[in-house]
């Protein structure tokens, strides 16, 4: 798995825990299936782009984009 994906997939899984929310709680939050929040929680690669933010936006989460290397990407990452 990606580091980026995997880091997508940890991040979405610990904030849905951290609100108390099941899958499907999720899943009806942001209009998607239950399957894709579990296939964004596995960590699969082919996710839509549009249906992830709807996920991260219901959640309270955004997707940033930043050069490798980065100030912003660095103090993103996990020591």
């Amino acid at each position: 798995m990606d580091d980026a994906v995997g880091g997508i997939a940890a991040e979405v899984r610990t904030r849905r825990r951290a609100l108390s929310l099941t899958q499907r709680d999720l899943a009806d939050l942001a209009g998607v299936s239950e399957r894709f929040v579990r296939f964004v929680e596995q960590g699969k690669p082919s996710v839509r782009l549009d249906t992830l933010c709807a996920v991260l936006d219901a959640l309270g989460l955004e997707l940033i984009v930043a050069a490798r290397g980065s100030r912003a990407a660095a103090q993103r990452r996990p020591a």
